[in-house]
């Protein structure tokens, strides 16, 4: 390859990159509170709000996911505590994913593209009550394999994070 054509092939990367970058979504961190980080995505459709956290603890150990719980406002779409969470791999749709913290339990609903997320905004909101009172939330999926991961999430610094993601999209 001749040295005019390495040039504007290398050109035309630099030249795609920065566009892509220009046109992404713009997406901020809001804050910090304890285990949990406020995020804000600003598009041409409007702000998306949410507090998230990564998992304290994971089980199989030897299994390192990207795993997240995600709690979500979307002011254009009218949609507020919205629950997801993603294990890091596509869930087994035979199996049920469920978050338990001390004697509550909640079950997702729909999965699907390694997300799982609640039908009801009635069970969302007495989820979003349970986690701004307690320490720890367990969410329990399985693999296509059919092989259950446990991950366990810190609620220390929850409803602030909360708080500020909801507040952030009012």
């Amino acid at each position: 390859m001749s040295l005019i054509k390495k040039f504007f092939y290398f050109f035309t990367i630099v030249l795609i990159f920065s566009i892509s970058k220009t046109l992404a979504e713009d997406l901020k961190k809001v804050g910090k509170f304890k285990d949990w980080d406020v995020m804000v995505i600003s598009n041409k459709s409007g702000k998306v709000c949410f507090a998230q956290s990564t998992p304290v603890l994971q089980a199989p150990k030897t299994n390192k996911r990207d795993a997240r719980l995600f709690v979500t406002f979307r002011p254009n779409e009218k949609i507020s505590n919205e629950i997801s969470t993603t294990a890091g791999y596509e869930f087994n749709k035979n199996n049920s994913v469920l978050a338990t913290s001390g004697n509550n339990k909640f079950k997702f609903d729909i999965k699907q593209q390694g997300f799982a997320w609640m039908t009801s905004n009635k069970k969302e909101k007495i989820m979003v009550k349970v986690m701004k009172k307690g320490s720890r939330i367990m969410v329990a999926g399985y693999n296509k394999e059919g092989s259950q991961t446990i991950d366990h999430y810190s609620l220390l610094g929850f409803t602030k994070a909360y708080n500020t993601a909801k507040k952030a999209c009012s």
